[in-house]
C-alpha cells in the first residue's frame, strides 16, 4: 500500500476524487482515432444511427469507419456540446469556414442527414 507521500503507481487505474464521477477508460487502439470526412445520419424513434466515414477523392467507394447509435435525448445533448465546442473554438481560432461545395449530398448518397 502506498504511503501518503510517496507518489502512486503510474500504470495503476486512477481513482476518481469525486464520488460522482465516472472512470472513463481508452484502450490505445480507440485512443489513435479514426479520420472521417463525412458523417451520415438515419434516425427512428427511439435512435439516432451516425455513421463516420471516410470518402477518398476520385474514389467511387467509401468506408464507413464507426457507427455510433445514440438515443434522441443524447443526440440533443450531443448537438449543446457539438455548438458549445464550436464557439469556443472559433472565439480561440477564429471562424470557421465551409467550403460551397460541402453542402450538396456526394456520388448520390441522397438525402439523409449530412455533417
Amino acid at each position: 500500500m502506498n504511503q501518503p507521500n510517496q507518489p502512486s503507481d503510474p500504470n495503476a487505474p486512477q481513482q476518481p476524487q469525486d464520488p460522482n464521477a465516472i472512470s472513463i477508460e481508452l484502450s490505445e487502439e480507440i485512443a489513435e482515432g479514426q479520420y472521417a470526412n463525412l458523417a451520415m445520419i438515419a434516425h427512428s424513434s427511439s435512435e439516432f444511427v451516425v455513421d463516420f466515414i471516410r470518402l477518398m477523392p476520385g474514389l467511387p467507394k467509401a468506408k464507413v469507419k464507426a457507427r455510433i447509435v445514440i438515443t434522441p435525448e443524447h443526440a440533443k445533448r450531443l448537438v449543446a456540446a457539438l455548438s458549445e465546442n464550436i464557439e469556443k473554438y472559433e472565439q480561440a481560432y477564429g471562424p470557421i469556414k465551409v467550403q460551397p461545395d460541402a453542402q450538396g449530398y456526394p456520388m448520390g448518397f441522397g438525402k439523409m442527414g449530412e455533417a
